[in-house]
């Protein structure tokens, strides 16, 4: 499963969930940082 995190969710978290979710992304390394809901 893929999931997109909030650009306010700590990267820790993701780190800790990356063995289950390898292909989850962060906005923030996205780069859609401040983006609107609509472009994201």
């Amino acid at each position: 499963m893929k999931l997109l995190f909030d650009q306010n969710i700590s990267f820790k978290i993701i780190k800790l969930l990356n063995d289950d979710f390898s292909e989850s992304g962060q906005v923030r390394e996205l780069g859609l940082e401040n983006s609107s809901d609509l472009n994201i």
